[in-house]
């Protein structure tokens, strides 16, 4: 009797296809997450806080400030070496006037010595009309070859110092244009890291900016010893215990309040750190240098305990910001571009040295 069972699938057939099922599913989850993942929109960089905004101005208007103060101590030596460039420029030319005027006192001579020289003396007399007055001018020819002798010294010497001056005026100009090249370098330095920050602070917001302004403004103490307010539409006026002529650069500091900060400005609409203390200190009668590495060498130092109104404080390592103390723990200055003239504390930034000018 025939057998009617049913066939069998085969076991490798049905293993593959569900094999196959598997990898097809599998597949299709791999591209669906390929596809969310490449759809998915970058992850944005992290947003620097607004106190490591704050940080990175700090250090870029500090950075800023040093090459401020190569550019001032340049612009200094530019202004230094062009003045001594042209007086030796005027002492060239006022010789050049001189050795032409020897010049046609020898012409002179020469032509006379042309139309007499054919003759010697002895001819001279015995053809002359009247031999006392020919004895006569050749005694005066005696005196012409003795002044010709002179003259032509003297043109020697003439030529001589035109040719040291034209010397000393060609190595000055030299000097002249290498002043002027650093000078241009060190005011794109300047421009190049005025730019950096304010790029950075064109990327913030209006609130971040809110906030970074309330990190910003310095926080004085307060007391009877000076006047910081420059909100007043009155002059401040000081009142500490400095007298004389410290007394004098704190007020003409103080009443610069408000006034902006411009890189290699010495007033009186605007001034940068040296630029201000400068200023004050000519209005009390004392000259300082322009940078704050000139003015450090000025008077004698002092440390920070011993400050008192009136002495110039330095700020970082290089010295290059300056202020002056007015007590009570603060300073005026002219902090950096983007800024006024203000009161800030002494903490406010890394103290270096101090000065005692007067």
């Amino acid at each position: 009797m025939a057998s009617h069972r049913k066939p069998r699938t085969p076991l490798l057939a049905s293993t593959g296809t569900r094999a196959a099922v598997g990898l097809t599913t599998a597949a299709i989850a791999s591209v669906t997450l390929l596809s969310e993942t490449a759809s998915a929109a970058p992850a944005k960089p992290s947003q620097p806080s607004i106190s490591q905004v704050k940080k990175q101005v700090d250090t870029l208007n500090q950075q800023a400030e040093v090459a401020t103060q190569k550019y001032d101590q340049a612009k200094e030596q530019t202004a230094t070496q062009r003045a001594k460039t042209n007086q030796l420029l005027a002492q060239v030319a006022d010789k050049t006037e001189q050795m032409n005027e020897s010049r046609r006192v020898l012409g002179q001579f020469a032509a006379e010595q042309y139309r007499t020289g054919g003759f010697g003396a002895t001819t001279q007399l015995l053809f002359s009309d009247d031999p006392e007055s020919f004895l006569s001018q050749n005694h005066l020819l005696d005196r012409l070859t003795a002044t010709q002798e002179q003259a032509l010294q003297k043109f020697k010497i003439q030529q001589e110092q035109a040719s040291v001056q034209r010397a000393q005026a060609t190595a000055s100009l030299k000097k002249l244009t290498s002043s002027q090249t650093t000078l241009a370098t060190q005011k794109k330095s300047v421009q190049t890291k005025l730019a950096a920050a304010q790029k950075l602070l064109n990327s913030l917001t209006a609130e971040q900016k809110k906030k970074l302004a309330a990190l910003q403004q310095p926080k004085t103490t307060t007391s009877s010893s000076s006047s910081s307010s420059s909100s007043s539409s009155t002059t401040p006026t000081y009142t500490g215990t400095a007298t004389g002529r410290a007394a004098t650069a704190i007020q003409f500091a103080l009443a610069q309040q408000g006034k902006p900060y411009v890189y290699g400005a010495t007033g009186p609409g605007s001034y940068d750190c040296s630029g201000l203390t400068q200023a004050a200190y000519k209005a009390a009668g004392i000259s300082l240098g322009r940078t704050t590495w000139d003015q450090a060498k000025q008077g004698t130092a002092v440390s920070e305990a011993d400050l008192r109104p009136g002495d110039l404080v330095f700020f970082y390592s290089g010295l290059s910001h300056v202020g002056i103390y007015i007590g009570n723990g603060n300073i005026v200055h002219a902090p950096h571009t983007g800024a006024t003239v203000e009161v800030a504390p002494l903490s406010w930034m890394p103290f270096a040295t101090a000065r005692r000018i007067v």
